[in-house]
This record gives structure tokens, C-alpha cells and sequence, in this order.
């Protein structure tokens, strides 16, 4: 990992202000089921990634037609400005669903994350100027803001990337545990012994695995939370719909127990699913 990158996510001076920023996404995008849509719940996975390619898509195409040499011709210039224009409107859509992922970030998370939302919001300054300057017919300076505001957002786009894959926001900590299943079934205890109607907690390997049992039906999810990985086991049951579901301890994730689906958020993706059976008086688990 680069050194200035390590030093973000130590840097502990930056908590009060994104602190303050998370206040801020909570009121804004983080709660109820606007909330749920902005995680994107309904599509199965965070909203933020894709959302995000319309306008990056739009800014990329205005410094390609700002760049080539026919771009002072009246129809350059006004395919620019309306790729610019609808690139900077389309960034209200990417600004909301990051915040809302925004929530609930680790500290470590949100001090990068702290920093992408500058550069970003930096970026959107520089690219309204260069919609204002094109209009008072500043082509040239028109053009300097925005290649001014594409750098700062493929900035911004470089710490979304280390926020995603080197910090795991955004991943989903049930199905990355999966692999560490150990292939085969494997024996969890005696039916007996099972409680009916609570959270029960074993381990596999070196994943934790919760079972739930309701009469002589069986369920087996991993135990890490797909969200943020908080041990569900810790959580409580719950009646949705005439569904028993499990809430997650942390963030008060919904999954239903029966299947894994996410029922509310700030979960994307539902919970992993083991496959189960009873042999010999006992409950036995494997990977899907």
C-alpha cells in the first residue's frame, strides 16, 4: 500500500469532520427505505459503483471532444457543454448513494472516504465554473476548469477504489467467508440439542455459522454479516411478515433466517446460505 494511503487511514485528526459528515449522510440518505434503495438493497449490491459511471462517462466524453482539434466548432462546443452540464446534474444521484454508504463506514473507512468526497465535491466546483464560463462564451477557460475538475474526480475515483477493494467497503464479508468452508459436511451437533425459536452458534472451520431451527426445519447462515461482518449470532430474532429474521448487532441489517434474504438494509447482498441435513440424530452443514 502507498505510504500517503496508509497515513489517511491513520490520520485521527480527521475524525471530527467525518464525524460531522456522517451526521450529515444520516439525516440526508441513511435512513427508512430511501435509505434501502440508495444501498442499493433492491439491486442485490451497493448502488454507489454503477450510479457513479454517468457522470464519469459524461465528463470523460467532454475532455475528449474539448481535446480534439475541430472543438471551437459551434457543434463541439455545444455537445461539450451539454455532456458537461448532464454529467454535473447526473452526479446528484452518485453523491446520494455514496452518502448513504457513507453511514456506516468504519473510522478507517471514513477518513479516506472523507477525503473522495473533497475531491469530488471539488471537482463538481470546478466543472459548475466551466459550465458558467462556456456560457458566457469562455470556451477556453471553459475548458481549463473542467480538465481542472476531471483530475480531481479521477483523484477522487483512485481513493473510491482503495475504499472498495483495499478496505472491503461495500464487499460482502458473508460470501468472501464462504471459501474458508471446508468442502464436505460437517457434523454441527445432535438435533437434541438444537433450541427451537433462538440463534444458534457454531464454527466451521474458521467461519462462524448460525443456525436457527423452527420445528424440524433447519437454516444455516455464515454468521459474518454480509454488510460490515458483525457476528449475527449477537443479534436478536425478530418477526417480519410472519418471517423469523435475524438483525444484525451493528447496523440492524434484516435477513430472513429461512433463506438469507436481506429484508432491510444498510445490507445489499443477502446473507450466504449453507446447505443442510440431519444424519445420525445430528445436523450437518456444507457449502451451497
Amino acid at each position: 500500500m502507498p505510504t500517503f494511503l496508509a497515513r489517511l487511514e491513520a490520520a485521527r485528526p480527521l475524525d471530527r469532520f467525518a464525524e460531522a459528515l456522517r451526521r450529515v449522510a444520516q439525516a440526508t440518505a441513511g435512513r427508512g427505505r430511501l435509505g434501502d434503495v440508495l444501498h442499493g438493497r433492491p439491486a442485490g449490491h451497493p448502488l454507489h459503483p454503477a450510479v457513479v459511471q454517468f457522470p464519469v462517462g459524461a465528463w470523460m466524453s467532454t475532455a475528449v471532444l474539448d481535446a480534439l482539434p475541430g472543438r471551437d466548432t459551434p457543434g463541439s462546443r455545444r455537445a461539450a457543454a451539454a455532456l458537461l452540464t448532464a454529467g454535473t446534474a447526473g452526479a446528484l444521484p452518485a453523491t446520494l448513494t455514496g452518502l448513504a454508504d457513507y453511514v456506516t463506514l468504519t473510522p478507517q473507512q471514513r477518513r479516506v472516504a472523507l477525503v473522495h468526497v473533497t475531491a469530488n465535491v471539488t471537482a463538481l466546483g470546478f466543472f459548475a465554473a466551466s459550465i458558467a464560463a462556456r456560457a458566457r462564451g469562455d470556451h477556453a477557460r471553459g475548458r481549463r476548469l473542467s480538465f481542472a475538475g476531471l483530475g480531481l474526480a479521477g483523484a477522487g475515483a483512485y481513493l473510491g477504489g482503495h475504499l472498495a477493494f483495499a478496505q472491503g467497503a461495500g464487499a460482502n464479508h458473508a460470501a468472501t467467508a464462504l471459501p474458508l468452508v471446508p468442502s464436505g459436511w460437517h457434523r454441527l451437533d445432535a438435533v437434541g440439542a438444537i433450541a427451537e425459536g433462538k440463534l444458534s452458534s457454531y464454527t466451521v472451520g474458521d467461519v462462524p455459522v448460525l443456525v436457527y431451527r423452527e420445528h424440524d426445519r433447519f437454516s444455516a447462515l455464515v454468521g459474518r454479516c454480509a454488510h460490515q461482518g458483525a457476528p449475527l449470532a449477537e443479534g436478536r430474532t425478530l418477526d417480519m411478515d410472519g418471517d423469523a429474521c435475524v438483525e444484525c448487532p451493528w447496523h440492524g441489517s434484516v435477513f430472513r433466517l429461512a433463506d438469507g434474504r436481506a429484508l432491510r438494509g444498510p445490507a445489499a447482498s443477502d446473507q450466504t446460505r449453507l446447505r443442510t441435513r440431519v444424519r445420525a440424530g445430528h445436523l450437518e452443514v456444507a457449502q451451497p
